[in-house]
């Protein structure tokens, strides 16, 4: 899996304004048809154009290998998970509140990873505890930024906090937060737990999205 060359030249679409579409839809359209991440994805069979944060994130901070147990927190719809698959995981369990298509090589499970029936199943499927544990879940968003800020900051706490709990010594954990940075209680909870905590933006993040991914390794273990 290649990532794309965003300053690569290619041909733009635009699109007449059909008078059911709203301009909000439109714009997403077009940006859309223009991605050079969704066209890679496309043509590289990968499940979303999400799956290249991961390939970058794995690039700089070397966090998949062969034979790790992994989850990945709110999967659908598999663009991580197809990532982790094909990078060699033993074991891989997909975990989201909506449905997901089957995929090789990876036990798919349908829940709230809040509820502690959906822990349990996780455990089950992956036979021991994690090595790595991934949420790219983000929350509806407001528009307001301070509100958004604090909705994903408190996902990507309950993240964290579920990590916690089924993740080997020497792990790690990766969740998508917002740019302003990760709160300080939530970043003290990572500083305390793993060894290694940083901040990154992989390029295949939208240069307008908000978005930033912290990246925790060195589980210290329960």
């Amino acid at each position: 899996m290649k990532s794309p060359t965003p300053g690569g030249r290619g041909l733009t679409t635009r699109l007449k304004t059909a008078k059911k579409r709203t301009i909000g839809s439109q714009k997403w359209l077009e940006r859309q048809l223009n991605d050079p991440y969704v066209r890679a994805a496309q043509q590289q069979g990968l499940r979303s154009r999400a799956a290249f944060k991961l390939l970058e994130l794995d690039e700089k901070h070397k966090l998949l290998k062969p034979g790790l147990r992994i989850v990945d927190l709110g999967a659908a719809p598999g663009g991580w998970t197809q990532v982790v698959v094909q990078k060699g995981g033993s074991r891989v369990v997909a975990l989201d509140l909506l449905p997901m298509d089957p995929l090789n090589g990876a036990i798919i499970l349908q829940g709230d990873f809040q509820e502690p029936a959906a822990e349990q199943a996780v455990l089950a499927a992956l036979d021991g505890p994690a090595d790595l544990v991934l949420s790219d879940m983000a929350p509806n968003t407001t528009g307001h930024n301070a509100t958004d800020h604090l909705r994903i900051i408190g996902l990507a706490e309950l993240a964290l906090d579920f990590a916690l709990k089924v993740l080997a010594p020497g792990g790690g954990f990766v969740a998508k937060v917002f740019q302003g940075g990760t709160e300080k209680g939530l970043l003290d909870l990572l500083k305390r737990n793993f060894s290694q905590v940083k901040h990154g933006k992989p390029p295949a993040s939208r240069k307008d999205s908000a978005e930033l991914y912290v990246v925790a390794t060195g589980f210290r273990g329960r």
